[in-house]
């Protein structure tokens, strides 16, 4: 398999991070909002969309700051 040059880590970072994070905030807040439903699935799938697609971009503008008020913290 092909690796990705040390220069992209930042943004697949972000990527598989707002993916994640994303998929499982929705999930969860789908199911909270209408159970356990027969349409969960395409409920669930409509969330997902729309929250990775505002996450990618937010985590990849506030992952820099993070980062720094990390190293403020940490010795």
């Amino acid at each position: 398999m092909r690796k990705f040059d040390q220069r992209h880590a930042p943004v697949l970072l972000a990527f598989f991070t707002s993916l994640f994070m994303s998929c499982l905030m929705s999930m969860v807040i789908t199911f909270v909002n209408i159970g356990p439903d027969p349409d969960f699935l395409a409920h669930w799938l409509k969330a997902f969309a729309l929250a990775f697609s505002v996450a990618f971009p937010a985590i990849t503008m506030v992952l820099p700051v993070a980062r720094k008020l990390v190293e403020r913290l940490v010795d």
